[in-house]
């Protein structure tokens, strides 16, 4: 039991880097600042330093996580409930990833420990606490996000401008060989190939890379601009890490022998490799379908999400990393290049309402499966 304790947490913990190691980084493959590659070993790095981070500034949610209060102390400790929980919620998260879908972790944690709780004791589930700890900073998040992330976009265009830092536009110039076919007498067509012409276009606004012209401090603005939204990537990643790692560690508390630390460097490690190998389809929805950005509006959608999120991990409040970067790229959207994609953003709301009750339904199915076959 103990051993399929341990593999249910990392099994969760893959499956939240498989849906959510991305978002951290998704402005940088969305504005084509970056190619995929590079922003997806730059979100490993920067959120499993965040992990290790959390061993020692995120001990609040390590307790809100591991059950106690919402649900009684022994079964909080209990290894069913554990057990419940992490399979419950890591299906629910793992089966979002593989359809693309961002969903929120935390969403998912909430309910498999309110599903197997209702299973275990019924009533007893603490639905008090449930509101005040849990749903209220989930539903304010990404709502807050979509305003400041709106707003400092709005900020920092207005001091681009005062500063005469304008975009450039690409044309595309150079030569084109036409191919003719040539009738013949036989039943076969012969091809010519005529001489080259010179031919000029101007790409359409998704294809063409938009960049700043002009100088910052004696800096290039487009390398100051690409270096700050590497910068504010890594920050996010960071915050996710800090933030997240500590709701699936606290699942490991009742293997005393693991320990607090080890606990937290397993949880990361997995993190990391979900990430790794299955974040692709999460990547194009995040980075192309919700809204297309160019640098400086993902480089305000990222500060926005990492202010949010490093504030919510100071407090002890377990928002939802997913709900702040979704929110704060559809605010961009909304605000700068008005693309914000509805039909995306409802398909994800959607999935976003669906996942608390999807992982209760599950987790708590695994506890009664679980108690009737021991």
């Amino acid at each position: 039991m103990l051993t399929l304790l341990f593999l249910a947490a990392c099994f969760l913990a893959y499956s939240n880097g498989a849906n959510d190691n991305f978002k951290g980084v998704a402005s940088l493959y969305g504005s084509k600042t970056t190619d995929y590659s590079t922003a997806i070993w730059w979100a490993t790095a920067t959120t499993f330093a965040g992990s290790v981070a959390s061993i020692f500034l995120a001990a609040t949610l390590l307790k809100k996580f591991s059950g106690n209060g919402l649900v009684p102390a022994g079964l909080a400790g209990s290894e069913y409930f554990v057990l419940a929980v992490a399979v419950g919620a890591g299906l629910t998260v793992i089966l979002a990833a593989r359809n693309g879908f961002p969903v929120s972790t935390t969403h998912a944690l909430t309910g498999a420990m309110v599903g197997s709780g209702w299973m275990a004791v019924g009533n007893q589930v603490n639905f008090s606490v449930l509101g005040r700890g849990f749903f209220l900073p989930l539903l304010l998040s990404p709502v807050l996000a979509v305003g400041i992330g709106a707003g400092l976009y709005l900020v920092f265009r207005w001091l681009r401008l005062r500063l005469g830092i304008t975009k450039e536009w690409c044309v595309c110039v150079g030569e084109e060989q036409q191919v003719i076919a040539m009738p013949q007498s036989s039943s076969a067509l012969a091809f010519q190939a005529g001489p080259p012409s010179f031919t000029a276009s101007i790409g359409k606004r998704g294809d063409c890379a938009q960049r700043y012209s002009g100088n910052f401090l004696g800096l290039s603005s487009q390398q100051a601009i690409d270096a700050a939204h590497f910068i504010s990537a890594g920050v996010v990643s960071f915050a996710r890490g800090l933030n997240d790692t500590p709701k699936m560690a606290a699942l490991l508390l009742v293997l005393p022998a693991l320990g607090v630390h080890w606990s937290m460097l397993a949880v990361a490690s997995a993190i990391a490799v979900g990430g790794l190998l299955s974040a692709r389809r999460v990547a194009e929805t995040m980075s192309h379908k919700i809204t297309s950005m160019n640098p400086g509006q993902g480089f305000s959608a990222n500060l926005t999400t990492g202010f949010l999120v490093i504030s919510a991990s100071a407090f002890g409040l377990p928002v939802s990393t997913t709900h702040v970067s979704v929110g704060s790229l559809f605010g961009i959207g909304l605000t700068g290049s008005r693309l914000a994609n509805f039909r995306v953003m409802r398909n994800i709301l959607l999935s976003w309402l669906i996942t608390l009750p999807c992982a209760a339904i599950v987790a708590a199915a695994v506890f009664w499966f679980a108690n009737h076959t021991r």
